[in-house]
């Protein structure tokens, strides 16, 4: 019977804090904070199939990089060992997250709602940006203007491009911007019928926040389809794109043979492992079996 002094599974979670915080049975892949240091692009986009971790990637990387974030959830993980990276970026960095994952709306209407909704969430986690100091009156009516969703198209369009230039101003510092299952609204619109209107809009939403923003650091996106880079990504020549082909990252997302190993070691069910292996392999990621 299996111990009750054994780790709970994080069945579902993707918040990294959470995960930490009730010590959760947690897959170390810390290490591709490191990596991406190392090699990332201006804007970086990473695609995947769904349920291989992509989001508790994101808010991993949001909680390393942002300012205000509590260090010590890294104690004893890969990239506490990097001593260097953690002095010079950990919790430097204003951070934007935004999720698409819940911008799938049966109409371009409700899609687009569901878009403004979450611009204007993102926003209030910067809520400090209405009483800033830094920010002039112009400025800090932009910002409450979004936040409280009285915003035009153009405003939306331009929402996350604005939101990191008033970080970066009130900061003095690059601003780290994460974008989460950025085709979700591309694929539901397919499905219902709108994918020109969607398209289009999300050409110039992304665009606008991704090609040659002096505000960032640098951007990470993550989907599970590679939409053409001609029908979304037009004129970013600076986008890097790291899909399931790819050698570089490839153990990043999902588990590895030693990682299930281990895991159900620790489960003590270790002699479940031709039959896991036998239910879920079956994929490549560069040269990595995942």
């Amino acid at each position: 019977m299996m111990s009750l002094t054994r780790k709970m599974l994080p069945i579902g979670v993707e918040n990294f804090e959470k995960l930490r915080r009730n010590d959760m049975y947690y897959v170390d892949k810390t290490e591709i904070i490191a990596d991406l240091l190392r090699n990332h692009g201006d804007a970086n986009l990473f695609t995947r199939p769904r349920r291989f971790g992509k989001t508790l990637t994101m808010d991993t990387l949001k909680t390393f990089f942002e300012i205000g974030q509590d260090a010590s959830l890294f104690d004893g993980l890969a990239i506490s060992r990097h001593s260097d990276i953690c002095a010079k970026h950990q919790n430097k960095y204003p951070v934007v997250f935004l999720s698409l994952k819940g911008a799938a709306g049966s109409t371009y209407e409700n899609a687009y709602s569901m878009i403004k909704q979450l611009i204007a969430e993102e926003y209030q986690c910067h809520s400090y940006l209405a009483d800033s100091t830094v920010l002039d009156l112009v400025e800090k009516n932009q910002f409450n203007k979004i936040r409280s969703m009285s915003l035009n198209e153009g405003d939306l369009e331009n929402s996350l491009r604005t939101l990191t230039r008033l970080l970066y101003k009130h900061h003095n510092q690059k601003v780290i911007l994460l974008i989460d299952e950025y085709d979700v609204p591309l694929d539901k619109a397919f499905l219902n019928g709108y994918y020109d209107d969607m398209i289009n809009f999300i050409r110039i939403f992304l665009g606008g926040a991704l090609k040659t923003n002096d505000s960032t650091e640098f951007a990470i996106v993550t989907g599970c389809l590679r939409i053409s880079k001609e029908s979304i990504f037009t004129g970013i020549n600076n986008l890097k794109v790291f899909s399931i082909t790819d050698a570089r990252f490839s153990d990043y997302f999902g588990f590895t043979n030693e990682e299930v190993k281990g895991m159900l070691s620790y489960y003590g069910i270790i002699d479940k492992y031709q039959t896991t292996k036998a239910w879920y392999d079956g994929y490549l990621f560069g040269k990595t079996e995942i």
